[in-house]
């Protein structure tokens, strides 16, 4: 008889996991709670107007494409994508932009452009970085169950790279010295919810990846990844369960042993978690059971930022704008102090814009835009009423958007939504709204993220940002594999 898992949520990490396990030969369904598969990598659509819920960048397709080869496809023959350039335009606050590509001669040009004495710094940047990526990388690709995990080679290999007393702000600066540039290399930090200034100097590898292999589009946006493992999943054989939420999951001693939904209680030899795991933890698993991960113990974790997204569906289009547009604020160090240590609201805020028809014509109608708007803010903080604060923090943002030559919309508005961190926290079930999940602190990471076999409990396994490797595509992939792995050994398959 084949072994049976479960896995709770259709994210993008328990999509890969599915797509693995089934290929193993499990009996695999997974349970959603929204109406379609995705999670936070899912889509919002009306009218011919389509966006990204959450993540519009894809990063380094490799570790995707190595889950499809494994399964027998091809991640670029399934989803069809192509590579952006520019791969995204920086406007400072500050003064000046700079249009990123990752062709390096035009790269190191554009940087002359704002600082003829940084062009340089950019090949160093390149040079060191490949060898960072290069040793640290096996660190990524398997478990850390405890602390003598850390005794291994592979780790030795990366500590001359780590430096600890090192932020990822200060990093940069030994590259750049303009700092409009230090900034443009760092904001990178913010798709792990963190300031530039607080980040490990670790994550100078995330820019670095998006120079050496490029940023992607898929065609009709990053959702259309997680949509189309799903059906490769259900081809192989994965049940999917959509409208069903988890309630509970089962126990028999300190073995996971099932989960109960609003329809029955659902049994099965292994049960992996892929919703957000603080909320999952404190909500499917009852406090007393707990002892690593007690509701308290999990208030006191440090969590990342959150995000206040407004997604417009506009008559006409912004050709003067790039796909991905970035702008930094001109005090962005009081703008992230307001985020992450006052928790208020910025009236100057940086921000994103996605233009994603400049690329994709199937993102909206003809002559029109879905214009996907991000706006990072504190997670949620008894400081910042979202009741209150709805409506005028999208009017903040409608005034931040003639920043980037974007004006006089409000009439040309065919489509829109508001989502805040209280409606990340209530709808999406994301704990505090931080959307980025734990932070990515030394304290928070390796064997001190919550593991991939989950420590509490037998037959209970993680993958998503809240494990390691950590938040982001890549490794969200990244996470499936190692679980996946682990509980097929245990499974003894």
């Amino acid at each position: 008889m084949s072994k049976r898992v479960l896995i709770i949520g259709a994210g993008p990490g328990g999509l890969a996991s599915a797509m693995l396990l089934a290929k193993a030969g499990v009996e695999v369904t997974v349970l959603e709670k929204q109406p379609r598969v995705g999670g936070r990598t899912s889509v919002i659509e009306s009218g011919g107007y389509r966006f990204d819920l959450g993540p519009t960048f894809f990063l380094y397709p490799q570790i995707l494409q190595e889950i499809f080869q494994e399964v027998g496809r091809d991640l670029f023959k399934e989803v069809p994508m192509t590579k952006l350039d520019p791969q995204y335009r920086i406007t400072f606050g500050a003064g000046g932009e700079l249009n990123a590509t990752s062709d390096i001669e035009r790269m190191v040009a554009e940087i002359a452009r704002l600082s003829p004495s940084d062009g340089q710094g950019f090949r160093k940047f390149m040079e060191y970085n490949r060898v960072k990526l290069e040793k640290f990388a096996p660190c990524l690709q398997v478990p850390f169950p405890g602390w003598k995990s850390l005794i291994s080679l592979r780790l030795l290999a990366v500590l001359p790279f780590l430096k600890p007393w090192k932020s990822l702000h200060t990093e940069l600066a030994g590259y750049f010295k303009d700092p409009r540039l230090q900034l443009a290399f760092t904001f990178q930090s913010k798709y792990l919810g963190m300031s530039p200034f607080q980040c490990p100097s670790l994550f100078s590898i995330l820019s670095y990846l998006e120079y050496e292999h490029g940023i992607w589009h898929p065609t009709g946006g990053c959702n259309a990844i997680t949509s189309n493992m799903a059906r490769v999943a259900q081809e192989l054989g994965v049940k999917i369960q959509l409208d069903t939420a988890v309630e509970e999951i089962l126990f028999e001693g300190r073995r996971a042993v099932g989960v109960r939904t609003s329809t029955g209680e659902h049994r099965a030899d292994a049960v992996v978690v892929n919703a957000d795991f603080s909320a999952a933890i404190t909500k499917l698993v009852p406090n007393g059971l707990r002892r690593r991960w007690s509701d308290t113990k999990v208030s006191k974790k440090d969590f990342s930022c959150s995000t206040f997204m407004m997604y417009l569906g506009v008559e006409g289009r912004f050709d003067h704008l790039a796909h991905h547009n970035i702008y930094v604020a001109k005090d962005y160090h009081r703008n992230l102090d307001e985020i992450e240590k006052q928790h208020i609201l910025s009236e100057d805020p940086s921000f994103y814009v996605e233009n994603p028809v400049l690329t994709d014509a199937t993102m909206a109608p003809p002559g029109h835009s879905s214009l996907y708007v991000l706006l990072p803010v504190t997670h949620q903080h008894s400081n910042v009423d979202w009741n209150k604060e709805r409506d005028r923090y999208r009017s903040v943002a409608i005034r931040q958007l003639e920043k980037l030559g974007i004006s006089d919309i409000e009439k040309r508005i065919r489509f829109e939504r508001v989502v805040t961190p209280a409606d990340w926290e209530s709808k999406l079930d994301i704990y505090r709204g931080a959307t980025f999940n734990l932070s990515h602190t030394f304290s928070q990471m390796l064997h001190l993220r919550p593991q991939n076999r989950f420590e509490e409990f037998e037959s209970m396994y993680l993958v998503g940002g809240g494990t390691h490797p950590g938040s982001g595509l890549p490794v969200i992939f990244e996470s499936a594999r190692i679980s996946s792995k682990l509980l097929l050994e245990d499974l003894n398959i």
